[in-house]
């Protein structure tokens, strides 16, 4: 059994990529803290780039040599067309660091968001997920795959569900945010799902 190592710190990041990768056979799932790889701020340096498919794959590669083992890993974020593209690759890290401080991240990268969109009308306030997942073999082969979800930023959040910016994003098909969808149905339309799905795809090909 081929050991796959989910290279992230965020919890939920890892409970939604172990959801989806659970039917994958032929591979043993485990993810940082089932290895005991302390934090080290090493790993923030490593994502460095401009682009979500750098920086997931400079972090799969950093896991892969680290473990020795195959090593999964993801960048993703959300780009607002009202603002250019950002937060883009600096979702995580949108909120200043004094706007943050003594605040959960997720919720002063929200209010920081909404507050550079105060003015904007609501059609103007469309945005995407974006998500590049990366695999690094320790043998040095690579792979990325990209997935993407369109949506519009609402004025104040909903639903208790996902992470990040998900209270915020409003899919107009699906009725309602990511916050307020299942675990099941966000795993289907999500940026996420379809960059890992992808990869699923390419792991069952050999």
């Amino acid at each position: 059994m081929t050991r796959l190592v989910v290279a992230t710190r965020n919890p939920g990041k890892v409970r939604e990529i172990h959801e989806m990768l659970a039917a994958l056979g032929g591979y043993e799932v485990v993810g940082l803290a089932d290895l005991g790889i302390p934090e080290s701020p090493d790993e923030d340096a490593v994502e460095a780039f401009d682009t979500f498919e750098e920086n997931a794959l400079a972090k799969a590669r950093y896991f892969a040599a680290k473990t020795g083992a195959l090593a999964l890993a993801d960048d993703s974020g959300i780009c607002v067309d009202a603002l250019g593209g950002a937060p883009g690759v600096r979702s995580r890290r949108f909120a200043a660091p004094d706007e943050a401080r003594g605040e959960r991240q997720d919720d002063a990268n929200n209010r920081h968001l909404l507050e550079l969109l105060a003015d904007v009308p609501d059609e103007a306030r469309t945005a995407r997920y974006v998500c590049a997942a990366a695999l690094a073999w320790p043998g040095g082969r690579e792979a990325v795959r990209t997935g993407t979800c369109e949506g519009v930023v609402l004025r104040a959040p909903r639903g208790t569900g996902g992470f990040g910016y998900d209270p915020l994003f409003h899919l107009p098909e699906e009725g309602g945010t990511f916050g307020e969808l299942s675990a099941e149905r966000k795993n289907e339309v999500s940026h996420r799902g379809r960059a890992i799905r992808a990869v699923i795809e390419l792991l069952a090909g050999g």
